[in-house]
């Protein structure tokens, strides 16, 4: 045994040695440790470990869920808990659907949404209600007033604790998800969500608490209290906690734009945005004590101008968006990475749709005939018949009796084969449509990306992700290069003075590439330094 062994040794063949120059430079051009992709995993930390930080994230929000439905039953009763649920739930979905169709040029994944959400249905409003019941307590025993107790917790204490509270999870998104965190909208859906969430809980408290009251005064209709709730808190001022929340939103999506340099703006933007977020909240908590119409004066002079304010300003920065993309896109058009067409394409919400649709339709349309013919061989080939060859589908003659008729199993054997062959084309089809999305994605990133290192706000991994997205656009380009040139085309968006030239950007950074699977001929002069001597980025 041991001899054989030896043999088996020697007979393989000896492994060559590197030589010393060839060995410094394979060391010199491995990347930081900060930077590889690829890292050995780490023995017993696994507080490291996404999955247990994913689970330890859910397991806190599902007990404060638990503990939030608990007090709330308590307060409302099993009844009122139920009427209120009910009664809550109708604004969610039009508040989500709102949120989400602004975040539409980049969209966040819904896993970060629904985490807001969560945070404000469950943490935060937990958090408020502890503290606002604490404090209100606190102050009734102290001033020996718990009518004005209620009045002072309700203007002071609560904004402060609720939209710190809220804030958090805007705080939380923005500091581990940075990389895509990169504007205005991002802090005003992320903090949209948050308090749509945190609307919900407190709604179902409000019409809890109205459904008992009219069980014990034996008031119903459109008279009783719960309809007057509903009509204030659902119909008149759904939007009245994401307004407040949005402005916190908006502070941090103003740092998210500033450079990295700049700290203390980074820092006082948010803590600004915050300050306003509480006094909008205490102003509209405390129109009730300014009068019989203060409620009406506050609504119609402060709270519908400023969301007029907010949703215009929302609006402007996703057309900003896709100016950017106009701008930053025909760069890497000009490389070869990008079709002339497709940064004009990509720019427009209507020719996104426009490609998605089309390329569903077009991978499904062509897919369908395909897929008949391979159905209908397999069914009959389950069914006895043997394989023939038809001119219809493209092969030699002779050909076989038509598809309906006995030797194919009948109208069910047909049946079957109409149904695979058109579950086959529609899943051919999403793929397509999902390809081409995802292509808008990554170009969109790719844009933003571009033009954060513009303004110096770029990340040391500029570089790497660069060529990551590059990587990403250059798998799906056969997909989504037709569909977004034909959007292009149908919507009138393809004019050749939107071509650059060629440019050199960023050359302390060492991105904008060009392609490298295009001939020579086809690639734009630019200025940039070798791919092995990219200065490190400028000092923040």
């Amino acid at each position: 045994m041991s001899d054989g062994s030896v043999q088996q040794k020697q007979s393989q063949p000896a492994v060559p040695l590197l030589q010393e120059q060839r060995v410094g430079e394979i060391l010199a051009a491995v990347p930081e440790r900060g930077q590889w992709r690829y890292r050995p995993r780490r023995v017993g930390l696994v507080w490291r470990s996404k999955t247990f930080r994913a689970g330890a994230v859910f397991t806190v929000l599902a007990l404060c869920g638990l503990v939030i439905l608990a007090l709330v039953r308590d307060q409302t009763g099993t009844e009122g808990f139920l009427v209120g649920l009910g009664l809550a739930v109708l604004p969610v979905p039009l508040l989500m659907a709102a949120f989400r169709w602004l975040d539409r040029v980049e969209p966040w994944s819904w896993r970060n949404l629904l985490f807001a959400f969560a945070w404000g249905a469950c943490a935060a409003a937990l958090v408020a209600i502890i503290a606002n019941s604490f404090a209100t307590r606190w102050i009734a025993t102290a001033t020996a007033d718990p009518a004005g107790a209620d009045t002072l917790g309700a203007t002071v204490i609560a904004p402060v604790v609720e939209e710190s509270a809220k804030a958090a999870a805007v705080l939380l998104i923005f500091l581990f998800r940075r990389r895509h965190f990169s504007g205005i909208l991002d802090g005003v859906v992320i903090a949209g969500f948050t308090a749509t969430g945190f609307a919900f809980t407190e709604n179902i408290l409000y019409l809890g608490n109205a459904f008992g009251e009219d069980q014990q005064i034996g008031t119903s209709g459109f008279a009783s209290v719960t309809a007057a709730t509903f009509f204030v808190r659902v119909v008149m001022t759904p939007f009245a906690h994401p307004l407040f929340t949005v402005l916190t939103g908006l502070g941090f999506g103003f740092a998210a734009l500033c450079a990295r340099r700049r700290r203390i703006r980074r820092i006082l933007l948010p803590l600004l945005g915050l300050i306003l977020a509480m006094g909008m909240h205490a102003l509209w908590n405390g129109s009730g004590s300014f009068g019989p119409y203060g409620f009406y004066v506050v609504y119609g002079v402060f709270m519908v101008p400023v969301f007029g304010l907010v949703t215009w300003l929302v609006i402007w920065s996703r057309q900003r968006e896709l100016r950017t993309l106009a701008t930053e896109l025909p760069a890497y058009a000009a490389a070869g990475w990008l079709t002339p067409a497709e940064p004009l394409a990509l720019s427009s919400m209507r020719a996104r749709g426009m490609a998605r649709d089309m390329a569903r339709h077009q991978h499904a349309s062509a897919y369908g005939s395909a897929s008949v013919h391979g159905s209908a061989t397999a069914y009959r080939t389950s069914y006895g018949v043997l394989p023939y060859t038809s001119p219809g589908y493209g092969y030699p003659a002779p050909g076989p009796p038509p598809v309906h008729s006995p030797a194919y199993g009948g109208s069910r054997v047909v049946a079957q084969v109409r149904r695979h062959a058109k579950a086959q084309a529609k899943a051919r089809g999403r793929a397509a449509a999902r390809a081409v999305a995802e292509y808008e994605s990554f170009a969109t990133s790719l844009a933003f990306l571009r033009h954060r290192a513009r303004r110096g706000a770029a990340d040391p991994d500029f570089v790497a992700r660069e060529l990551e997205l590059l990587h990403h656009l250059w798998q799906r380009r056969e997909v989504a290069g037709p569909a977004l040139t034909y959007a292009a085309q149908a919507t009138g968006r393809l004019r050749p003075r939107y071509i650059p030239t060629g440019l050199a950007p960023y050359p302390q950074y060492g991105g904008y590439r060009p392609n490298p699977h295009l001939p020579s001929h086809a690639q734009q002069p630019y200025a940039r330094p070798p791919y092995g001597s990219v200065p490190p980025p400028r000092s923040r």
